[in-house]
């Protein structure tokens, strides 16, 4: 897939126009992503603070804390920020760590309320499903996301954690705004799932878009890189994800202000034709 240079911003939906770099909340919660966050206000002036640098994209779920980065989310915005944030419904959390698939559809319908009540809205900008739930047949899980879209408890329809089978199934039955999937520089498995995305013009959300520091085969490449530019390793793996497609909002969290002034400076970042195929 060669350079694409395209554009900072994707309309997500085809209405709803973000750039592409936004954020990710799921690290404003307590340890292993779950209980408040040792400092709360802390957390709130982070999610502030990427709103000031010009993030106007956001990424939560109900499961993360469980309740608590949508919580602190709808403390930090209002409606005047402008910021289209995007949740999930579909994967409990235990206090024992454990991410639980749940795609009930009463369940989903009972926590888009849920939701929306810590959010403060009455419209979620978009709503994911989650992860697929062995238990409950794919399909059943996606209606209830339709109807919510017709009731107009949502905006957007998205889904995570899903195959191209998947996302075509889901296609069927309501308009997909996005999808978010594990993608990296340094994990590619599901290229397929986002080039139908590309096809479609579906914005991909890589999920894990830093691979933790655990960048692989490529993190050698990605220091010489990295040392071109006077920029990080992560910095760099942001700069391949935005342009490797036009279709890629990525997502990175931090609750560090020193991290985020780091991530959000990626986005200026312009890769050449060399450093961006020694990345592939």
């Amino acid at each position: 897939m060669a350079a694409h240079n395209g554009s900072d911003t994707f309309d997500i939906g085809g209405e709803l126009t973000v750039h592409r770099l936004g954020y990710g909340a799921m690290r404003i919660t307590g340890d292993d992503v779950i209980g408040t966050p040792d400092d709360e206000a802390g957390a709130v002036d982070i999610v502030r603070e990427a709103v000031e640098m010009g993030v106007d994209f956001i990424d939560t779920a109900d499961s993360y804390g469980p309740g608590v980065s949508e919580r602190l989310l709808g403390e930090a915005l209002s409606p005047a920020d402008d910021v289209v944030v995007a949740t999930k419904a579909g994967l409990l959390r235990n206090s024992e760590g454990e991410w639980l698939p749940h795609g009930d559809p009463d369940y989903i319908r009972n926590q888009v309320l849920v939701s929306r009540d810590r959010l403060g809205v009455d419209t979620i900008d978009l709503y994911q499903f989650h992860r697929p739930d062995p238990d409950t047949p794919f399909e059943d899980s996606v209606m209830a996301f339709a109807e919510l879209k017709d009731d107009g408890f949502v905006d957007h329809v998205g889904l995570s954690n899903v195959s191209v089978e998947q996302l075509e199934t889901a296609r069927d039955h309501v308009e997909v705004a996005t999808v978010q999937n594990r993608y990296n520089v340094a994990h590619r498995d599901d290229e397929d799932v986002l080039q139908a995305c590309e096809e479609y013009g579906i914005g991909f959300i890589p999920w894990y878009p830093m691979a933790a520091g655990d960048l692989g085969e490529v993190g050698d490449d990605l220091r010489a890189v990295a040392d071109s530019h006077d920029a990080t390793r992560h910095q760099i793996a942001l700069a391949w994800l935005l342009e490797h497609s036009d279709v890629t909002l990525p997502i990175p969290g931090t609750s560090s202000l020193d991290h985020l002034e780091e991530n959000v400076a990626a986005a200026g970042i312009e890769l050449t034709d060399q450093e961006y195929e020694r990345l592939c």
